[in-house]
């Protein structure tokens, strides 16, 4: 089966599209990569979904309007991926769409909230799509993150040591092969957020951890972000912009005194080093297969890496899955089994009390037909080709 993988995270800056062939062979899925592409939001599409996140205020209406704009710009993404990756001969698409609110109260996930309406992709393509996959793992009494803990699981499983499967999007999260997964705190996000604040929207983010290289870590501030309760928690957790947004940045800054720009995105990197080294070692990880946007920032890495001394630390690259788009073919993975009736959760990693069957599905052209339900409880590890 070829399933299109439809990811774009917490940063908001590009939907990437992962397309792979997918087979069970026994107890194995198999994974043969086809490529990826990527689209850029929109600059007034990306102004938009970002007045309208935590803490911003929206209508219903904006609401709406953003559904199906960012449902539009990920068909224009799947079409593409067909296209260019599958030759127009794709068979499913497996949408992540765009989490816009993620309803966290006393540690226990209530609700989710991703936008990107699925018809205009099966619209557009005339496939399948698989969409909503969050939800499901909610509702059982799960985190719905980090929703791609299961592909981590049958990935990692059998490597030798202690390998951890860690993604330096927005927000950092990790997978160990006991099943311990979470998220560790901000990746990218109050990094990108000062970057954008600092240079009044010009630079969205730290291209090459540059502002970083320039700057001093500062001690008053890096202990004041340090204190946020969040890290005392215990996993399995989940968090987003809902908490570390630029309004939570401005506070963290006052009162601290004067700054640079980059000091402060030096200090902000050394706070994602920080907590994800932290994460890192509480599992016995040795060795961390790395992906994500976060993983473009050689400031970060090296800093991640000083940390974790005698432990390897390497993009998933290494392994066979694009570090830029490990999350998409996580998705094209997620699709395939709800297609095949399995599985998509790992209880252990998200806390809920059963595994489910993720995602809701919107027909293609060709009406509703799945491949026949797989027997035996559904692959027991994942391996790449190629």
């Amino acid at each position: 089966m070829r399933v299109i993988g439809l990811m774009s995270g917490t940063s908001y800056d590009a939907i990437d599209a992962a397309a792979a062939e997918l087979r069970l062979v026994g107890d194995t899925l198999v994974l043969r990569p086809l490529g990826t592409v990527s689209e850029s939001y929109d600059d007034g599409l990306r102004a938009a979904l970002a007045a309208a996140l935590p803490p911003g205020a929206v209508t219903l209406g904006d609401v709406c309007r953003l559904d199906t704009r960012i449902g539009q710009a990920f068909a224009a993404a799947a079409v593409r991926a067909d296209r260019e990756l599958c030759g127009g001969r794709g068979d499913l698409v497996a949408s992540h769409g765009q989490t816009v609110y993620h309803w966290v109260e006393g540690g226990a996930v209530h609700g989710t909230l991703q936008l990107g309406q699925p018809a205009w992709i099966a619209e557009a393509t005339g496939l399948p799509v698989v969409a909503d996959f969050r939800p499901r793992d909610v509702a059982a009494g799960g985190q719905g993150a980090p929703l791609v803990s299961l592909v981590d699981l049958l990935w990692l499983r059998g490597r030798p040591g202690t390998p951890v499967a860690l993604n330096l999007g927005g927000i950092a999260n990790l997978t160990a092969p006991d099943g311990t997964a979470y998220d560790t705190g901000p990746g990218c996000a109050l990094i990108d957020a000062a970057a954008r604040g600092f240079s009044g929207g010009r630079l969205p983010y730290d291209a090459e951890g540059r502002l970083a290289a320039a700057g001093r870590v500062d001690g008053t501030l890096l202990a004041r972000l340090l204190a946020e309760p969040y890290y005392a928690l215990p996993a399995p957790k989940t968090t987003g912009k809902e908490v570390f947004h630029p309004g939570y940045l401005r506070d963290a800054l006052a009162g601290v005194g004067r700054l640079t720009a980059e000091d402060v995105i030096a200090t902000l990197t050394a706070l994602t080093a920080r907590t994800v080294a932290d994460a890192v070692r509480a599992v016995g990880a040795t060795d961390v297969l790395a992906s994500g946007g976060g993983t473009r920032n050689p400031v970060l890495m090296r800093g991640l890496a000083d940390l974790l001394p005698g432990v390897a630390v390497r993009r998933s690259d290494a392994l066979g899955l694009p570090a830029d788009a490990k999350e998409a073919y996580a998705f094209a993975v997620l699709g395939f089994l709800t297609a095949h009736g399995l599985p998509g959760t790992a209880p252990a990693s998200t806390g809920a009390r059963h595994p489910s069957v993720l995602g809701s599905l919107t027909p293609g052209n060709g009406g509703l037909r799945l491949p026949p339900p797989v027997g035996g409880g559904g692959p027991r590890r994942l391996v790449v080709e190629g």
